[in-house]
Formats: C-alpha cells, structure tokens, sequence
C-alpha cells in the first residue's frame, strides 16, 4: 500500500527534486502542493494524508502555529517531515513533534534511511479486497484474486483460468476489470492480464512470460511493453542477482 503525502513548500525546485527523490520509492502518491500554511492546512484537512513535507525556510513560525492548530479539527495528526537549509528550526520541530527533519540539498542516503524507518514504524495495512464478484443475470460468482492465474480475453467477455485450470467466463471486457483487479494483476497484452505472483520469466527476446508451475507461455507486446518492464523492475528488488 502507498503512503498519500502532500508538499507545503513555496519553491518550485526543492518541490521538484524532493518528488523525484520519494519517486525512487514507489511507495510514496503525491496528492497535493501548498505554497503557504493557510493552503497547507486546507490540503490536510481536505485530503487526510498520510506524511507532509514542509519546507520550513522563511516561514517556520507559521507553519508551527499551522501544526498547533491541527490538534483543534483532527485526533491524528499525519507524520511530519520538516525541510530546511539550515538546523535553526529542528529544536522547534521535535518539540512539534516532527517526524524527521531532513537538510537541504537533499541526501539520498539520510532520506533512504528516514523513509524505511517511516514504514517500519507506521506499516500500511492492504485493505485492498482478496475477492471478485462475477454477476451473470441473478449468478454471483465469488472468486479469491489469489486464485487467478491470468485473464484472457474473449471477444466481448473475459475468461477467468485460474490455478486449478478451470476457467470462468465473465461477460465484461478485459478493460473492464484492469482497474478492479488489486495492483498484482498486469496487463501485458491486448489479450491478457497476468497475476504477477504466478511469473517465472520474462523473456524479451521472445516477447514471453511464462507462469510458474505451468508450461503456458503468454505473449505481451510492444504496446504494453512499460508495463513488463514495470514488472521485470518489481520483480528483481526482491530477487537474488546472479546474472551471467
């Protein structure tokens, strides 16, 4: 699951670079930018996020009389990661209760470091549903995602072919359950959405993923080429390297 942050931050640059910085993550949905504590307010009040980043330079007094006046309208504050040039405001920002207090010009290393310490400490739950409901007229067919293999589709339905090998038929598109399925299931075809949790390799010579435990071989192509890429890049940060 993603952690929903905004940026209260009134230059354009030190916004860009710290965006670039969280986009290395993958973990992190940028919701929101504020340039000054009244908009920094609103957006946390309106969008509930889960971190901000505030950049402290020039406006630190009002942005600790913003956080002061958080605790009137909500019981949780977000985390709260102060930005500065300098160390002048980091005494006022623990007394805050700031999360982290990170130094400008950025350092890739002490931001690493802060953001796995963020995630060990507030881990996100995945609240997304493990289960599909296929209506056909007064049928409904509960299905386990995890018990999905791919989706292939047929004309104008879908075909389910799960683990087991048996297959349900659907009677939406493809395109119809790209965005309902949970962020495991890939689109890599016209034709098919793989569950990446099934993929044993990726074959780019061939254009061909093959699926775990199963001698199927499905052909992705060069329109949905970003995503198999997107999925190579998945699935190597949690793999052991050992390329000739």
């Amino acid at each position: 699951m993603e952690y929903r942050y905004i940026i209260i931050d009134s230059d354009a640059t030190s916004k860009l670079q710290l965006m670039h910085h969280l986009e290395e993550h993958g973990d992190f949905d940028f919701i929101g930018l504020s340039k000054n504590s009244g908009e920094g307010l609103n957006a946390i009040l309106k969008y509930s996020p889960d971190v901000v980043f505030i950049n402290l330079n020039g406006m630190a007094a009002d942005y600790f009389q913003m956080v002061t006046e958080l605790h009137q309208y909500v019981t949780e504050l977000p985390l709260l990661v102060g930005i500065s040039k300098s160390k002048e405001y980091a005494y006022q920002a623990i007394k805050c209760n700031f999360f982290d207090y990170w130094l400008m010009p950025y350092n890739e290393f002490d931001i690493r470091k802060s953001l796995l310490r963020l995630k060990k400490q507030t881990p996100k739950e995945d609240n997304t549903p493990h289960t599909l409901c296929l209506k056909s007229y007064k049928d409904y067919h509960y299905v386990d995602t995890n018990d999905i293999l791919y989706l292939q589709a047929d004309n104008n339905a879908t075909d389910f072919v799960m683990v087991d090998g048996s297959r349900i038929n659907a009677y939406k598109t493809l395109k119809s359950f790209e965005q309902q399925l949970p962020k495991n299931f890939v689109r890599v075809h016209q034709s098919y959405i793989l569950n990446t949790k099934y993929v044993a390799r990726i074959n780019y010579g061939k254009a061909i993923c093959s699926l775990k435990g199963k001698k199927l071989q499905l052909p992705f192509s060069k329109t949905y080429k970003e995503n198999v890429d997107g999925l190579k890049k998945a699935l190597s940060k949690n793999s052991i390297s050992a390329m000739n």
